[in-house]
């Protein structure tokens, strides 16, 4: 496996693999692998002839900075993943290097209703912070296909649009949920949780399945999403943020089924003071 930790090393490496007709793919991540992250590699592996990995905590998508600082962190164990994945290239860049100025409030991007709803609201800037530290990313990597995993949903459409607007050739790449026996997300968050709080995690599941299997089997929207609302209120120790069904095309939210329903159930929610998220395909 070949490591960078410099942009232009990078770059040069891959203009000499793609003058040898070579596709890349790209799988950003911000570290502490799991499954989920594995499932995406291998998935790009299938796909190119080249896979990049980057590994980079970008400080710019973090509005909580306590929530930055707790933010799982192991480069040794990750290494070690991807070489045992046999992943090509690890990008694992310095602060300094991606943001040469020092300056993380310099740019900022726009993604409309998107920064309205669910993360967006709840989380402001987060979603300029991902389009820039992805608008870096594909710039430097310029790939064929970039991998995002579903249980960040809307992080994936504000991708498309990123990708649709700044007229990125990088094509995107969406992953079905990497999930544990017991339903929980795979997430690098769930290293803080305790034993115990996975298992009370593994409610989130449980709670949108539930709400998926009502609306399919022809409950009404509204009284579905209460149902799963109350599923949770069971569980005193999860503290909800969120928990709404939306049209998964502009993530509004869904108040009846049509033809052309494409509707998600996202949910998310403090564990052991542990923010997580959630979500599930309706008619899926």
């Amino acid at each position: 496996m070949q490591i960078f930790k410099n942009i232009k090393s990078l770059q040069y490496f891959l203009a000499e693999e793609r003058q040898k007709k070579r596709s890349v793919g790209l799988v950003p991540t911000m570290g502490a692998l799991h499954e989920g992250h594995l499932k995406l590699l291998n998935q790009s592996q299938k796909e190119n002839d080249i896979t990049v990995c980057s590994i980079y905590v970008n400080p710019a998508q973090f509005n909580n900075t306590d929530d930055l600082k707790k933010y799982p962190r192991d480069l040794d164990h990750d290494q070690f993943l991807l070489e045992k994945q046999a992943c090509d290239v690890l990008f694992s860049p310095s602060d300094k290097e991606m943001y040469p100025e020092g300056n993380l409030n310099g740019i900022k991007l726009g993604f409309g209703k998107l920064e309205q709803v669910l993360e967006g609201k709840f989380r402001p800037g987060h979603f300029s912070g991902v389009g820039i530290i992805l608008s870096k990313l594909f710039h430097i990597v310029n790939s064929d296909k970039a991998y995002f995993g579903q249980k960040d949903l809307q992080q994936c459409s504000v991708v498309r649009k990123l990708i649709e607007e700044l007229f990125f050739s990088t094509q995107l790449v969406i992953v079905p949920t990497v999930r544990e026996n017991n339903g929980l997300a795979m997430s690098s968050r769930n290293t803080r949780l305790s034993e115990k709080g996975k298992d009370l995690a593994a409610n989130l599941y449980h709670a949108i399945t539930k709400v998926k299997n009502l609306i399919e089997e022809g409950e009404k929207i509204e009284v579905a999403r209460q149902a799963g609302i109350s599923t949770l209120k069971e569980q005193p120790k999860i503290r909800q943020e969120y928990f709404e069904v939306i049209d998964k095309r502009d993530f509004t939210t869904a108040a009846d089924i049509t033809p052309k329903s494409e509707i998600a159930v996202c949910v998310a929610a403090f564990v052991e003071e542990v923010r997580l998220i959630d979500n599930v395909l309706v008619f899926s």
